[in-house]
């Protein structure tokens, strides 16, 4: 394609969105709707999977020894499990730093333990992370087989629990994502096809006189992508902004230092590319889909 026809084309597109401004305005206005409750849910999506891994990540394995174990057993129990290749990291808890984490989980009644520093019950342990929480059962399973570990913990039940739970809650959000873009375009694509109906004319006189179906597309397709990617800007901003406010209003106001939200930047960047992707993608689909029509004569 030669460049003084791009150049035709890119102009013609640029034209048609202030030839029609009336349905230009529909276009951009449900685009613009229609990603700003897109965008919404990608926010919260993406945060409730940032807090779910942030709790997966939380799962642990304690691996205890026998209180009568010496430090060449905990040495050796140690390379064992270091050899494990599903062992993301080996953390080994001596006896006394137990019982100062006992004492610390206890709070003021945690002076009830004085007095137990020379003889100590608790064994050395070490706290063991999978590199996949997923594998934190058989991680378990293979420890208990190595010797000179007395007792695996990872609490079994819970952990399961955990995982079925956030499995739902991942399809729950991949569902309603899906669900929401193909509303996008639905919606999207029927308002741009109203735009296209009302030129109808126009289309049927290029046809008459000679033009090419490629030559009467491109204008609509640079005239949807246009119209998709000025729908998205708004939401984009309107996003980053309240995003922005949310994130210093829990930190800074609520002071609510557990509900970890994943930082503006660089999710700004990330949901905007997206925003404009897809706005800039339906925009085209819909021209497109919607002139072919009318080029069948």
């Amino acid at each position: 394609m030669k460049t003084s026809t791009i150049a035709r084309h890119l102009r013609e597109g640029f034209k048609n969105l202030g030839r029609n401004g009336w349905m230009t305005f529909a276009s951009v206005s449900a685009v613009t709707i229609t990603l700003l409750i897109l965008g919404v849910f990608l926010l919260l999506a993406m945060n409730i999977q940032h807090l779910v891994q942030t709790v997966e990540k939380q799962v642990e394995i304690r691996v205890s020894l026998d209180v009568t174990a010496d430090q060449a057993t905990a040495k050796k129990v140690e390379g064992e499990l270091r050899k494990l290749s599903d062992a993301a990291e080996v953390t080994f808890v001596p006896k006394a730093e137990g019982l100062q984490n006992l004492k610390k989980s206890f709070g003021e009644k945690g002076a009830l333990f004085n007095g137990l520093e020379k003889e100590n019950p608790l064994p050395d342990s070490f706290i063991v992370k999978a590199k996949t929480p997923q594998q934190t059962g058989s991680l378990a399973q293979k420890i208990q087989k190595i010797d000179g570990v007395k007792k695996v913990n990872y609490a079994e039940q819970t952990t399961k629990k955990l995982f079925a739970i956030t499995d739902v809650v991942r399809l729950v959000i991949v569902a309603f994502i899906i669900a929401l873009a193909f509303t996008a375009m639905f919606l999207i694509a029927n308002t741009i096809k109203l735009t296209i109906v009302a030129r109808r004319r126009e289309i049927e006189i290029m046809k008459l006189v000679g033009a090419t179906n490629g030559f009467i597309r491109w204008p609509f397709f640079v005239e949807g992508a246009l119209m998709g990617i000025l729908g998205a800007l708004l939401p984009i901003a309107i996003l980053t902004f309240g995003y922005g406010y949310l994130v210093d209003f829990v930190e800074q106001q609520l002071a609510l230092y557990f509900l970890n939200l994943l930082p503006l930047y660089p999710l700004a960047l990330q949901v905007s590319l997206i925003l404009l992707g897809i706005g800039a993608f339906i925009g085209v689909w819909g021209s497109l889909m919607s002139v072919r029509r009318f080029l069948r004569i």
